[in-house]
């Protein structure tokens, strides 16, 4: 049963008789109580989780036609939640244009996801997931099943100076939306991806950005390096790796932002500022 349906067939309790007369009818109304005050919780937490997550427009797409296990507590673009835990073994399920990403200790699936973030870029349009207190990934699995979703274009690990923290990129194609959902009892977040019926104008953006690097430490470093800057990693189109900060309409912007870097005392790795445009890739 999806979301959705769940909701749908929620029903308002009707008036009760005031006089039972047989033992055996009163136990399936208290049976029938329990039913429809666990079906009012339901539909109080759905109400709730529609008002959290009101300012995301894509809302009732993420709610139907999803298989639901366990309950909603938050449906977001931009953000986080989860809970402080340690330990956390990551794999994922794919269904149709959906991502479950589940969490596990000792083979258990968790009750909660652990702590995460959800943060979205353009050049380009992509989404940038990072779990804390995860201990092990199953990448390989992970990037088969993302890659088969049909609106992603490409996913690459955002390596990371902690071993209790993952991260992971995924690029999508052109006017794709989508809703990251939160669920408990048991613990996953679900992407769900899907068209978002309008056409978007690619436009130029401009960057501060490094080098061209490989993947590894010395990425990694500058990124954290930068990271209250806002700083993210981007792959080029030539397969390598790029520290990028900033998201501006003009160089002139673009250039004042460079100048704040140069200035600093712990400047060190050449920057420079280069344009690209917001649904591709830098050079």
């Amino acid at each position: 049963m999806t979301g959705k349906e769940r909701y749908e067939q929620i029903n308002i309790p009707s008036g009760l008789s005031g006089v039972i007369q047989q033992a055996r009818q009163r136990a399936r109304n208290q049976k029938r109580k329990k039913m429809m005050i666990w079906r009012s919780s339901s539909l109080v937490a759905a109400c709730a989780a529609v008002m959290i997550t009101a300012n995301v427009p894509g809302v009732a797409k993420a709610l139907s036609d999803v298989p639901v296990i366990g309950s909603v507590v938050k449906i977001l673009q931009v953000g986080g939640g989860g809970e402080r835990t340690d330990g956390v073994s990551v794999t994922t399920t794919k269904e149709s244009d959906t991502l479950n990403i589940n969490f596990q200790i000792d083979g258990e699936q968790i009750t909660s996801a652990p702590s995460y973030t959800v943060d979205h870029k353009e050049g380009p349009n992509r989404l940038i997931f990072t779990f804390n207190g995860v201990r092990h990934l199953d990448y390989d699995k992970l990037e088969k099943d993302i890659k088969a979703l049909k609106n992603v274009k490409d996913v690459y690990q955002n390596i990371i100076l902690d071993d209790s923290a993952i991260g992971f990129v995924v690029e999508l194609k052109d006017d794709v939306d989508y809703s990251v959902s939160e669920y408990q009892q048991p613990g996953y977040i679900q992407l769900k991806l899907f068209s978002d019926g309008k056409t978007t104008q690619s436009h130029e953006l401009f960057f501060v950005r490094s080098e061209d690097m490989e993947q590894g430490e010395a990425l990694a470093m500058l990124a954290e390096q930068y990271s209250a800057d806002g700083s993210s990693v981007v792959q080029t189109q030539n397969g390598k790796f790029t520290v990028v900060m900033g998201t501006f309409e003009n160089s002139a912007d673009a250039d004042k932002h460079l100048k704040e870097f140069t200035d600093r005392e712990d400047y060190s790795e050449p920057l420079h500022v280069d344009s690209w445009m917001s649904n591709e890739n830098p050079q």
